[in-house]
């Protein structure tokens, strides 16, 4: 209809998960608009991972119902819209860094305007472009992961403890990715144990067990 707001970016209905019959979290009806970012946040085992690894398809629901941009979020769907940053780098240790990169490119595309070298500059990696990446350190495999991200033409990043393995300067580095990547019209998830790691975008909070629930966190300055 004309002047019809847009469906969210992501939209989630009675979604519930359970683990040998034991529940892990749900029902849970959330969801986020594009230029949104949700942060997740609970105690351990309160299913943040599990969670985000439902949204991108890799385990499957027990109950509900999935949307993206107001349709079914089918395994085709879920792979041209949704960038799933895990726990594990998704490196190929026997590759150098740019060319893992152009490897990520070659499956998931490219986003329009970047290239994996100067991906690679933008995540502090500028000189290990034909380094492999079993000689990088933790922290710099997480930097070469976010690059991968980057490069990701998807609308929905889902990030599992972006923030893991990385300093001060790296945990800004996340911030600001967000914030262009919202900029854009994108959206992100971002599960944490610490509220200090919200990035400075317009953010809502969604708390796992005891009883699941969202809130709004005040805007940024």
């Amino acid at each position: 209809m004309p002047g019809a707001a847009p469906p969210p970016l992501l939209a989630v209905r009675g979604l519930s998960f359970a683990r040998n019959e034991i529940p892990v979290f749900g029902p849970l009806d959330f969801s986020v608009d594009a230029g949104e970012a949700l942060l997740v946040q609970g105690d351990n085992g309160a299913g943040k991972t599990t969670l985000l690894r439902v949204l991108a398809g890799l385990l499957p629901a027990d109950a509900g119902e999935i949307a993206i941009e107001g349709q079914p979020a089918g395994a085709s769907l879920r792979a041209r819209a949704i960038a799933y940053l895990g726990h594990l780098p998704a490196l190929k240790a026997d590759l150098t860094a740019l060319e893992n990169l152009h490897f990520s490119c070659g499956l998931f595309g490219r986003r329009r305007g970047q290239l994996p070298g100067n991906a690679l500059g933008m995540v502090g990696l500028a000189g290990y472009e034909d380094t492999l990446v079993r000689q990088l350190s933790a922290g710099q495999k997480r930097r070469l992961s976010l690059a991968r991200l980057w490069l990701m033409p998807t609308p929905l990043w889902l990030l599992d403890e972006p923030y893991a393995n990385l300093d001060l300067d790296g945990i800004t580095l996340v911030n600001r990715m967000v914030q262009a990547h919202l900029r854009g019209g994108g959206a992100a998830l971002l599960t944490t144990h610490g509220a200090y790691a919200a990035p400075p975008v317009r953010t809502r909070m969604l708390t796992l067990g005891g009883g699941a629930q969202t809130a709004a966190l005040p805007e940024p300055g």
